[in-house]
């Protein structure tokens, strides 16, 4: 799984600026970069102050997401020229851990499907018991369906996101703050690559939740990227809701 760059997040932001009202915008400086001596927000263009964060859906979700992926990574692709119907595999959302062996799972996983997936019958399942893998799937097959496996985790419960969100937000909101007044108006630009558990709707959710009385100090506008797909990314202005 691959993250965007904040510089690069930042760019895309500006060019999204650009075309919508403010012609010629560029990043003029980044501070971040040049000011090794004390923390500074990571850009000036033109007249915005822009500071970036990204905020994950669930606690160590990138750690996790790791994990999932060192087990899945490339089967998506390698293993539906050999099927004949479609599979959806999912698992518990922390069931792939630090203790095991992800490659060997990962092979126990391949050669489940290849083996023993054609002689499921058609429909939903929960398997447990597979030699190699420590955990259970749950399979859903179409045999009618184009040839294709696609890997998936439930999401867990969780309560932590507004206070996730002040925390990092609070420490980006300070070094806006200095720029706040100086003719500069400061925006904070929170990011999500998440495409399976966030929406706009839950991270200003989230926000209010952080910030039930309005903007934090320091900030003039808060504005969301979701950087989900890479070459269509979706930023919203939160201020009006905020």
């Amino acid at each position: 799984m691959k993250y965007m760059k904040d510089s690069d997040v930042i760019d895309e932001f500006v060019a999204h600026l650009r075309k919508n009202g403010h012609p010629n915008l560029k990043v003029d400086q980044r501070l971040d970069n040049k000011n090794r001596t004390s923390t500074d927000i990571d850009a000036i263009a033109g007249p915005f102050a822009i500071e970036h964060t990204s905020i994950d859906t669930l606690p160590n979700q990138r750690f996790n997401n790791n994990r999932f992926m060192q087990v899945i990574d490339g089967l998506e692709q390698e293993l539906p020229n050999q099927l004949s119907f479609s599979l959806q595999i999912t698992f518990e959302y922390d069931a792939v851990t630090t203790q095991q062996n992800w490659k060997a799972i990962r092979q126990a996983l391949k050669s489940w499907i290849i083996k023993d997936a054609p002689c499921l019958a058609e429909g939903q399942h929960v398997i447990g018991s597979i030699p190699g893998i420590p955990f259970e799937l749950h399979v859903n097959k179409e045999i009618s369906s184009p040839p294709s496996v696609r890997f998936g985790r439930f999401a867990p419960s969780d309560n932590t996101l507004a206070g996730r969100i002040k925390t990092q937000c609070d420490r980006k909101a300070k070094k806006l703050a200095k720029y706040q007044g100086t003719e500069k108006t400061t925006i904070l630009l929170i990011e999500s690559y998440d495409i399976a558990l966030m929406h706009p709707s839950i991270m200003l959710k989230g926000i209010h939740g952080a910030y039930p009385n309005g903007l934090p100090p320091g900030v003039d506008k808060i504005w969301y990227a979701d950087t989900s797909i890479p070459d269509y990314i979706r930023f919203t202005d939160f201020t009006s809701d905020l």
